[in-house]
């Protein structure tokens, strides 16, 4: 594996899921538009923000160990398939892009782990 190779493994699911999070976090900012008051706002805010939350704190595990992300953004597809009531592209808007950081963890714990 070449060293461009390598850091592009390493860079990838990092980036991608720090994206995803970014992504997944705008869907929060539609409790500006509700009309409540201020504390009521940051309750729903702060609510909305939950899967971001969790994300965020399994990308912090990850970042050292790749494996640990391997299962939680898996799992996270998972419980997006579960949860969002959607047809089936309103499910992959959210669940594809946690299965390919996962993916992309387990190529790096993969090839990280090769001599």
């Amino acid at each position: 594996m070449t060293p461009y190779s390598r850091s592009a493994a390493f860079i990838a699911p990092r980036a991608l899921s720090v994206a995803f999070i970014a992504f997944v976090s705008l869907f929060a900012l539609d409790v500006f538009s509700e009309g409540f008051g201020f504390w009521q706002t940051l309750t729903h805010l702060a609510v909305h923000l939950i899967p971001t939350f969790f994300m965020v704190a399994a990308l912090v595990l990850a970042w050292r160990r790749e494996w640990v992300g391997t299962a939680l953004f898996t799992a996270f597809g998972i419980l997006f398939l579960i949860v969002v009531r959607a047809p089936w592209w309103g499910k992959a808007i959210f669940a594809a892009p946690c299965f390919l950081v996962g993916w992309l963890f387990l190529l790096n714990w993969r090839h990280r782990k090769a001599p």
